[in-house]
């Protein structure tokens, strides 16, 4: 059985997908080649569009149209993760000996964020940024073969080292 062709008044056989609506590509009508051209020919995707809405439009491309946050956002995911996992209440660090760390300038959320990262206490900057680099070598997912495990542990290495450039990062 052969599709004939959408188009008004059109016997040809239709082969070919037209969308129907802009952003839904579910809904489609089947063109015959010689209207399919003419339909291409035609299609203005941002037809009833300001020159601002097409701004948006293109701009927002860059992600795939999802929204985004800077890295050092207050709403940014792994902030808020990192600020939640090192309340007290959450006991995620209660098993180490941050009790008996020697007191100085340090928050607790600083010294959570070092031995993390397998660092010393009087670890400078420098340091922190090469054994950061090291450590997502170490744990990137493509590396890993996409192992969770690895992508998790990569996510909290990566808290970690924003919690400690807020501290000890280049102003």
């Amino acid at each position: 059985m052969k599709i004939i062709c959408d188009w008004e008044n059109c016997k040809e056989v239709g082969k070919y997908k037209a969308p129907i609506e802009k952003d839904n590509s579910k809904n489609f009508r089947l063109l015959c080649l010689e209207h399919i051209k003419i339909f291409n020919k035609n299609w203005n995707y941002f037809e009833n569009m300001n020159s601002e809405e097409i701004e948006f439009f293109i701009k927002s491309d860059a992600t795939w149209h999802k929204s985004t946050k800077s890295f050092g956002s207050s709403d940014n995911f792994f902030n808020i993760l990192w600020n939640n996992a090192l309340e007290e209440k959450l006991n995620i660090f209660s098993t180490s000996n941050f009790k008996n760390f020697k007191k100085n300038q340090l928050s607790d959320k600083d010294r959570d964020a070092l031995e993390l990262m397998d660092l010393k206490l009087s670890s400078n900057w420098t340091e922190i940024h090469k054994q950061f680099r090291s450590l997502v070598k170490k744990y990137h997912p493509d590396k890993n073969h996409g192992n969770k495990k690895y992508e998790d542990k990569l996510k909290t290495i990566t808290l970690a080292y924003t919690q400690l450039k807020k501290k000890f990062g280049k102003k």
